[in-house]
Order: C-alpha cells, then structure tokens, then sequence
C-alpha cells in the first residue's frame, strides 16, 4: 500500500481496531497527597482517578507486550479474588473464562456466513459476464441448469433455461457476429465489477485493496494500524472482493478472506471487556482468526490452524492453538451448512485418484517443486520491482486507470482462450479432474484404444491411452495460458482491489503440472518397455495420473511464493481429499522452498511488509553480525544527548517544551542529569495526556508547576503551585541491557519478548535506547538495503 493511502485521514468509525485499555498501572502510589506547606490540595493519581486515554497507543505504533501481559495478569488475579466474596463475583469469574470461546463461536459463525454470501456471490457475478438464466437472474449457470432435463454428459452446460448475451441480444448464439456480442459483454462486464470495485476502496475504505496478509502478519506482530480491521473496512472489502473476483482479473478471495476473518474479530472483540481493553489478548484472537479465513476459503480447518501458526502468528500460546481449532471447526461447519459450492463438499476441489503413485515418478514431482521455486523467486522479484514502480511514478496516483486498463487486457486476451476465460478456482478444477469414460473436457479427448482398455485392471481407472487432436490443442491453450498467467499476475497483484495470491499461484503450477503429467503419461504409453516404465507400467494399464501432477504442481508454486511448508502440505490433502499423495506434495513443497530459498529468503508476505516500512521483526530471520548494543543504540556520537525527564525538578512547562521539540514515543525517566541513574520510562502519549487533564481537572496547576515521578513528593515553598504526580505512568522494571550485549542477543530479547524499546546502560548510568526501528535500520544497512525504508515507528 502506497504511504499517501497510509497518511489519509479516516473516519471515525474505522478507528475502532486499537482501542486500548485504561488503567493497569504497576506500581500504585497514594491517591491524595499534601503539599509541602501541609495544606490539603487534591492532586491527580491517574491510578484511582483513570484518564481517557492513558495506556493507550498512537496510531503506527508498536504496542507494549509485557505491559499488556502484566494488564491482564493484574486483572485476572483481581477477579479470582473478588470470586471468594459473593456469587456474582463467582458467576462474573465463570463468564469471563468462558467468553473466549464464546468469542471463537461467534468469529467462526460470521465468518462462515460471510465466506458462504463472498463464494456463492462471485459465482453468480462471474457467470453474469457470458448469459443470464430465464428463470430467475439470481441463479448461476450451474444452479440455472440443475432442475432442466435437457443437459447430457457430452454437454452438461447447455439447457434451453440458461441463454448467453449474444442469444438474449442478436437470438442465435451461433455465428461470428454471434461470438463478437459475447466478447464485448464479455468485456463490458469485466470492466464494470472492476471499476466499482476499485471505485469503492478508493472513496470508502482505502484498507480494503490487496491481500491483507502482510498487514495482518504486522499487526499480530504489535503494530497498530488503525482503521484496518475497522467495520468499515470489513464492508468494503466483502462487497469488492466479490466484485473483483467476477471481474475475471488474476486474483483469489482466499488471502482476503483471512482479512475478513480478522475484521470479523476485531469488530467482536469490542463486545469483551476483557478483548476491548487489552491489545495482546486481542491478538491472540486475530491469530485464532487467521486461521478461520483460511478455513472458510479453502474448507480446510486443520491446514488454517497451521497456517496460522507457520505463516501469520508471531505469539502463539497453547490457548490459542485450541481456540483456533474451534473457531476453524465452528466456520468449517457453518460453510458446510451453506453448501456455496453445490456440491454437498466442504472442499473446493474434491478429487478422487485412482491410480496409485510410484516411486519413481518422485523425479517429475520433484523437478514440478525445482519449476515452483524459480516461478517463485521470479514472481517475488518481478512483482516487488513492479510494486516499487508503482509507489515511485505517476502510476500510484491513478489506481483506477491502472485497474481498468489491466482488468480490459485481462478480459480481451483471456475470452479466447477457454483456459483463461474461466474463473481461476474452475480452471484448477478442471486441471486436477481425473478423466473418466463419460468426461467431456477437453483435456480427456484420448483416441479409444480397445486393447488398453480390455487391459485395464480391476477396472479401477481407464488405462493410458494415446492423445486424440482435441488433446493436443488443450495443451497448446493451457501453454498460452500459462504464459498469461505468469504475466498477467505479476501487475494484478498489489493494485488497489482485494486480490489474493493462493489461486493464480496454484493455477500457474496445476498448468505446468498437468502438461508435464501429460507429457509424462504419453511418454510411457509409447515408451513403455523402457527400464524406468518396465515392470510398473505394463500396457493397457492405469499408470500415470496427470491430474496428481497438476495437484503436485500447483502446491510447489504456492510453495515458492510463500514458503509455505507443513500448512501447505495439509491444506492440499484437505483441499483435494488425496491423502495418500502427501509424499509426493511434501517432496515436491520441500524442493520449491530450497531452490525459492536460494534466491532471497523472504516470501511474498515478508517482501511486500519490507516495501511498505512495517517495523516487523522476521522470527525466520538470523542475524549474523557482530555488532553490540552500543553500536546500534541512539544517540551516537554526533548526535544530541539523550533526551531524558527527571523524577524531580522538572516543570510542566520544561516537560511540554520536551516533548514538543522531539518525535520519540516515550522518555527515560533518570534521579537527575547529572547522575543519569534510571528510575524508569513514560510513554509520550501518556505523559501528555495526564498533563493536559492535570491542567483541567487539578485546580491550581500552572505552567510552573513541577512533575514529580517520585513515590513521596518533596517539600515545596507555601505559595508554590501544586504539583503534578505521575508516579504512576511510570514502567519502574524496563528492560536494559547492558552496553556490550552482542546484537544478536538483543535481537533475540526483541523478538521472544515482543519488545518496542530497550535501553542501554552501563554500570548502572543511562547511555541510550534501542527501538525496533533502529534494530530494522540496522539490519538493512548490513544488508546493503536503504535504511530510510523502514517508515513507521
């Protein structure tokens, strides 16, 4: 996403994503205190009197994780001891352990819902673009043709109830006239759904375009984004998602509907105190969600709960991984009771093979995994480049004219073609289809081979036969197809329209495997007294599968692209039913992630979170320099000296000047300049928003009034102004390190810890502080990138 859609101001109702708790403090100091002259004057405790928005977070901001933690630790320990007192502190105890799951009920069901109204949409839009059916206009071609008696085995598609544009508009379908009025409705169409589609992010919900997932990875990270799992968001972008589908442009609704799940939750998560208030027990619900998009948009819950663990979470606690599994069953479930696909499956792409695989086809499954990974690295690099290209030249300011003139390219080179007129989820359906006698596709036109067939064992499956004409022109379409598809998705992905990755990078690798499976299984026919075909590939019977191949295939170039590995593996057995085939996709998932691996490590993910800027610490990523802490902590040696508060002496006054002449999220709080000796840390956002409440609700305080961090405050002249206690903003416990700790130690603290902040010290004395960003900052400058990438805080 490009940083002027960052920098836009949103509407209020989209900033409900970090609403974050108020209250929570470590160390509690009294609530009244007196002056120094003995007089009663009331000042602030923003302990016993909260202040609206202390302990919050500023947008494009990290969050504080062990301060979270400690929040909730403090708030449980508090209700298990009021629950000894009376039964409503017991029956308030009981609800609130049971409303995580409760919550995982209700994300499940609205994901569930959400998904089964997104598929059955698209479907029907999508078909829109060739006919509409005379019984009801609602009805998809499928749906359309299901009561009419008229549809055969040879041609399952037609029946009199179903009519195509140019039948509606010219009355024959036949003709080249004919054909030229379904083309241009064809386009009409295509161009329209996309036009409303990037029409509608731009004006509404400018977080609803792309696939979301990197930006879900971030916020599970720590990072606030505000707005972007925002109601309005969630609208937007179920209502586009269709839409952008049906256009026929190169994407998937399968990224975006891990963004939906998340929204979903998000918006839920305001209905529990216990959620609304604590930004790290919401992310383990984010996390729980991840994995129900994945399970709604695939039907495939276990791969969804690993998903979730392998590829998005950054914390991941025992809890979550059974609440996960809940919500995952709950939306699976609930999809299923929707039935979008027709088919009484939960699956996408049921199939079923008969044919068992040898060990040596292991060779073309693992050269399917070598194709996987360099289509990876390559469409890594290509798109990223584009990307870039687009953020860095007058192509980011028109994302309109962008989208229309690749949705009109996509659709005018695409309608010939029947590989690519079709939606991507079909043309993966009919590559992995394993052909039967009554199968009319295409790509089973075999010659009839009366020997092979009488052969044919146990009758399990037809037997290899020799490729028919109609064959060979499949193949030379999926060929063109495939180069399409290569090129086509390389600009689509990352344009301002929801698009998912899953589907095109499955379809690019079900082409190729299904051209080599055919390569492969007519190889063997004419070939068969070969020694690598004798003894398991007898003429007449069933020997090679190409519809495995294009299975195999497709999980390798999903593979390269995310890097997806034992998720992976489980989503396609859950996907196409083939459990016996997990061998072969393990090999084939291993092989794309070495050879994508030994290009660049990051997947597609990671490398669009490093254009963006997120300060996101990769877990998968080493560090390998010698560096030390002193080396990497501000300020340097140029620079100014650290700017610190003092726990006395300072002025509100001298504290706002502070805070105004710098942009740093928090302060060290030191005894005093000369001794730098830490007491502590306060939070800008904290620290400003308990002065200027102090300045309306505490009578009496001025700008010369002193801010005071110490437990007992000082004596004070009679006619002084009352002071200022913030003794309890302060983190009295944060973590230091010492000035020669080995990076890659702090890096490791930075990581396992969730941290936003360390400071550096040495023999006790303040020396300077460490963020994530100057950690990021770091590590690309050893790795030759440009610092200044690394955007937000």
């Amino acid at each position: 996403m490009d940083w002027e859609i960052w920098s836009k101001n949103l509407d209020k109702e989209d900033l409900v994503v970090n609403e974050a708790a108020v209250g929570g403090y470590e160390e509690h100091s009294p609530g009244r205190g007196m002056n120094g002259a003995g007089g009663p004057t009331a000042m602030m405790d923003p302990l016993e009197d909260p202040v609206p928005g202390v302990g919050t977070y500023e947008d494009f901001n990290t969050i504080d994780w062990v301060r979270e933690k400690s929040k909730d630790r403090d708030r449980h320990r508090e209700i298990t001891s009021k629950s000894k007192e009376s039964m409503g502190a017991l029956l308030h105890r009981i609800s609130d352990a049971f409303s995580g799951w409760l919550l995982m009920l209700l994300v499940g069901l609205m994901s569930g819902a959400l998904a089964g109204g997104i598929d059955i949409s698209a479907h029907w839009l999508t078909d829109m673009k060739e006919g509409v059916c005379l019984n009801g206009f609602w009805f998809n071609h499928e749906h359309c043709c299901w009561t009419s008696n008229e549809p055969t085995f040879k041609e399952r598609d037609k029946c009199p109830d179903w009519k195509s544009w140019a039948e509606l508009i010219v009355g024959t379908g036949e003709g080249g006239f004919a054909y030229v009025v379904n083309y241009m409705m064809f386009m009409f169409w295509a161009l329209l759904f996309s036009f409303l589609a990037v029409t509608l992010v731009k004006s509404f919900a400018p977080y609803a375009c792309g696939s979301g997932i990197p930006e879900i990875k971030t916020i599970l990270s720590g990072f606030i984004i505000r707005g972007y799992l925002g109601k309005w968001t969630l609208i937007v972008k179920t209502i586009t998602l269709v839409l952008a589908v049906s256009s026929g442009l190169s994407l998937g609704k399968e990224g975006p509907l891990v963004h939906v799940a998340c929204c979903c939750a998000n918006i839920l998560c305001h209905l529990f105190t216990k959620y609304r208030k604590n930004e790290a027990k919401r992310r383990e619900v984010l996390s729980a969600a991840a994995a129900v998009g994945v399970s709604v948009a695939f039907g495939a819950p276990i791969g969804g709960v690993l998903f979730s663990l392998e590829e998005v979470s950054y914390y991941f606690p025992l809890k979550t991984l059974w609440r996960s599994f809940f919500a995952a069953l709950v939306a699976a479930f609930t999809l299923r009771s929707i039935n979008p696909f027709g088919n009484s499956r939960l699956v996408l792409f049921y199939v079923e093979f008969h044919a068992p695989w040898h060990l040596l086809e292991l060779g073309p499954f693992i050269l399917l995994g070598i194709f996987g990974g360099l289509w990876g690295a390559l469409f890594i690099r290509a798109n990223i480049a584009w990307c870039r290209r687009r953020k860095t030249t007058l192509l980011g300011h028109y994302p309109i004219v962008e989208v229309l003139v690749v949705a009109g390219v996509t659709a005018l080179v695409s309608f010939p073609n029947s590989y690519t007129r079709m939606s991507g989820a079909e043309l993966i359906k009919e590559l992995f289809n394993d052909c039967s006698l009554l199968d009319s596709s295409q790509l089973c036109r075999y010659k009839q081979d009366t020997n092979a067939t009488a052969g044919t064992s146990a009758g399990n499956g037809l037997a290899d036969r020799p490729a028919d004409s109609g064959l060979y022109t499949a193949l030379w379409q999926l060929s063109l197809a495939l180069l399409f598809k290569m090129g086509i998705t390389v600009v689509t992905f990352g344009m301002k329209v929801p698009s998912g990755l899953f589907i095109p990078s499955m379809a690019v690798g079900a082409i190729a495997g299904r051209l080599l499976g055919v390569g492969m299984e007519q190889l063997a026919y004419y070939n068969h007294d070969w020694a690598i075909f004798r003894g398991w590939c007898t003429p007449g019977a069933d020997c090679i599968t190409p519809g495995l191949y294009a299975m195999v295939g497709a999980a390798a170039c999903l593979g390269g692209v995310t890097r997806m590995t034992v998720s992976l593996v489980v989503i396609m057995f859950e996907l196409t039913g083939g459990l016996e085939y997990i061998v072969p996709l393990m090999a084939a998932t291993m092989t794309s992630k070495w050879v994508a691996d030994a290009f660049g490590r990051e997947g597609i993910y990671e490398a669009h979170i490093r254009l963006n800027g997120y300060p996101f610490l990769e877990p998968k990523e080493e560090f390998e320099h010698k560096s030390l802490a002193v080396d990497v902590m501000r300020p340097r040696r140029a620079d100014p000296a650290l700017a610190v508060l003092t726990q006395e002496g300072m002025t509100v006054e001298e504290a706002e000047a502070l805070v105004a002449s710098t942009r740093y999220s928090g302060f060290p709080v030191v005894v005093s300049q000369e001794s730098q000796r830490l007491v502590g840390f306060v939070l800008r956002r904290d620290l400003l928003i308990s002065i200027d409440n102090a300045r309306q609700r505490q009578e009496g305080v001025v700008s010369s009034s002193q801010v005071l961090f110490t437990e007992h405050p000082p004596a004070q002249a009679a006619d002084a102004p009352p002071p200022v206690r913030l003794r309890s903003l302060l983190d009295l416990s944060p973590f230091t390190v010492a000035d020669h700790t080995p990076m890659d130690i702090t890096v490791d603290i930075f990581r396992k810890l969730g941290l936003r902040q360390c400071l550096v010290t040495h023999n006790g004395r303040l020396l300077g502080i460490i963020t994530k960003k100057d950690i990021l900052k770091h590590m690309a400058q050893m790795a030759n990138r440009d610092p200044d990438s690394i955007l937000f805080n």
